[in-house]
């Protein structure tokens, strides 16, 4: 009897160290950390522009649209899905406001919400057909990008869209904080990270999140509407889209129907090397924006010190490898 106590015991406290290891924020994010303080200890002896505070701001204003797109793509990841439409869905909502704006001449915050319904209404979709069409995200996803990309160029007629209000442009503009000019796009995007980490860590709409990822069967027997928390994350990040949509007109300043193409993958790129797991339920939007940082400061210090830029994609490639070996070595040990 006393032996089947202590069994129990060991059983119980084991559960618990490994669900601390787990969940604990600082033991997730301490490899992108190192990574990302190695790469800025590195460029700042290789360059003396590096260590700037107009180059921090350059490289935040770099990351800023995929790095909002990766707040989305985290929240699918976690859920153990992936969106390939992002970019796309970002595009369409850049050619939707700036088009609307422009040509059709509304009120230039009537099409920031109809760009931002728009965009909201893919992740619907992409929901919907995962969650009641049992549909895999990679094949839903892959043909939603067909179909946005193809809108985009339909409604655009391939031209860019220029002379755009100010409204639309507002959050290129900048404010300072000493000598360094920040733009208020960098600012919304922190504030998003903000936000969504404080959801998924906080909340019991969060703890669902994970809890669907890491298992959705058992998240299903314990009376988690699983199905609901797909298709609500699936919207919520085309929400989000739309916002990245809204950052990349304010930060070029044109609606381009070309813009996005690679985005979707940068945004998994960042994920990835922010320690979130590809297998869902692991993971946290820190490390999300870390992941984005890494990749901003690897392609900013390249550029500094004059590497070509193929180099900048060759680097990235061989870190997302890394990552996602090390992970899966991760959950071998732990199987």
């Amino acid at each position: 009897m006393a032996s089947t106590k202590a069994a129990g015991a060991e059983i119980k406290l084991r559960n618990s160290v490994g669900s601390f290891a787990k969940n604990a924020p600082d033991l997730a994010t301490l490899g992108p950390v190192i990574a990302l303080v190695l790469a800025g200890l590195f460029f700042s002896i290789k360059s003396d522009r590096f260590l700037t505070g107009g180059n921090f701001s350059l490289i935040l204003q770099q990351v800023m649209v995929v790095g909002t797109l990766a707040i989305g793509q985290t929240l699918i990841i976690l859920t153990a899905g992936i969106d390939l439409s992002n970019g796309a869905i970002m595009a369409l909502g850049n050619i939707l406001i700036t088009k609307l704006a422009v040509d059709a001449g509304l009120n230039p915050f009537l099409a920031i919400g109809l760009g931002l319904l728009a965009c909201t209404a893919f992740g619907l979709l992409n929901g919907g057909l995962v969650t009641t069409i049992r549909l895999p995200p990679f094949i839903v996803t892959l043909g939603t990008l067909n179909i946005a990309f193809a809108l985009t160029h339909i409604y655009s007629n391939e031209e860019t869209i220029s002379d755009l209000p100010a409204a639309l442009t507002y959050l290129g503009k900048t404010f300072n904080v000493g000598q360094t000019e920040i733009t208020y796009g960098s600012l919304l995007m922190i504030a998003l990270f903000g936000i969504a980490w404080c959801i998924l860590t906080q909340t019991s709409a969060g703890r669902h999140i994970y809890a669907v990822g890491d298992n959705p069967e058992g998240a299903r027997l314990t009376g988690i509407r699983t199905r609901r928390v797909v298709l609500t994350v699936y919207a919520v990040a085309g929400f989000i889209y739309g916002i990245a949509s809204l950052l990349l007109v304010s930060r070029t300043g044109v609606g381009d129907p070309n813009a996005g193409q690679t985005d979707n993958l940068d945004s998994i790129t960042a994920v990835v090397l922010g320690g979130t797991s590809l297998f869902g339920g692991r993971g946290s939007v820190a490390g999300t924006l870390l992941g984005a940082l890494i990749v901003g400061v690897i392609r900013n210090g390249l550029q500094l010190i004059g590497t070509k830029s193929i180099y900048q994609v060759l680097i990235t490639g061989i870190l997302v490898i890394l990552a996602v070996a090390i992970d899966q070595l991760a959950r071998r040990r732990k199987a």
